[in-house]
């Protein structure tokens, strides 16, 4: 079932989508993140979203925070679309991942909206977290080898 929800874009439209989300952040785009899931039940504490922000960035104000680390994301740290089967009608959401000062690999998902059914442009964090598996190679389909 997961295979029939993602699927990997091309280049060019990975880095268009990168486009859209820098002019919406630019634009000061309604920054949402969800600290708190359902899912986090579940895990590790160190593998939840509040955990890892809070480790990362502890002395910042969280949207300016992922604002910055948004805007540094490149075409190399993406991993794959997936269609949100919650929301259907809601565009895709994209799958990133980043090595983060040494203190592990970050799994990142995220929807941009341009001019949202409120008439704002909305960037919607679901994900910002410690991998619970290590990030290899081949699940970057842009990234240079070393």
């Amino acid at each position: 079932m997961a295979d029939v929800c993602t699927r990997i874009e091309g280049r060019f439209e990975v880095e268009s989508y990168l486009q859209n989300l820098n002019y919406a952040l630019e634009q000061g785009a309604k920054l949402t993140f969800q600290a708190d899931r359902i899912v986090d039940q579940n895990r590790g504490l160190k593998y939840t979203n509040r955990f890892t922000v809070a480790d990362l960035f502890p002395d910042e104000d969280i949207n300016i925070a992922l604002k910055r680390e948004l805007q540094k994301l490149t075409v190399e740290d993406y991993i794959q679309t997936v269609k949100d089967l919650r929301f259907p009608n809601k565009s895709e959401m994209r799958e990133f991942g980043r090595a983060y000062n040494g203190k592990g690999d970050v799994y990142i998902k995220i929807r941009v909206d341009l001019l949202s059914e409120y008439g704002n442009h909305t960037v919607f964090v679901m994900s910002f977290h410690y991998a619970e598996i290590p990030f290899t190679p081949d699940m970057f389909p842009y990234r240079k080898e070393a």
